[in-house]
């Protein structure tokens, strides 16, 4: 294997271990997020988590914008007095907060 070869499979590598940390951020953030806005809607018990696994499958589908888009039309829908601004300072909160969790962990 020649030096090149060496360089672009360790990039490669490096790689796919920032977007496996970068799931695993988002995926933390997302149960964070949805805890708190499933509190905010007053959803309990197997309603919770499966507003998590929701938010889940839209950040796989459509990113966190689309996390973004039905926290905030659930709150308008349910009269949850949370502001555009509140939401995102909280899920950069909850980001934050997954980022360092996450890194804390053993393994990563």
């Amino acid at each position: 294997m020649t030096a090149f070869e060496e360089r672009e499979r360790a990039f490669e590598k490096k790689f796919a271990i920032d977007e496996e940390l970068k799931f695993r951020i988002e995926a933390r953030r997302n149960k964070l997020l949805g805890e708190w806005a499933a509190a905010k809607l007053n959803l309990s018990g197997s309603a919770v988590g499966e507003y998590i696994r929701e938010l889940t499958e839209i950040q796989v589908t459509r990113g966190s914008e689309g996390v973004f888009e039905k926290v905030m039309s659930d709150f308008e829908a349910n009269g949850v007095g949370v502001t555009a601004n509140e939401l995102r300072k909280t899920s950069l909160e909850f980001q934050s907060r997954a980022a360092k969790e996450i890194k804390a962990e053993p393994n990563v």
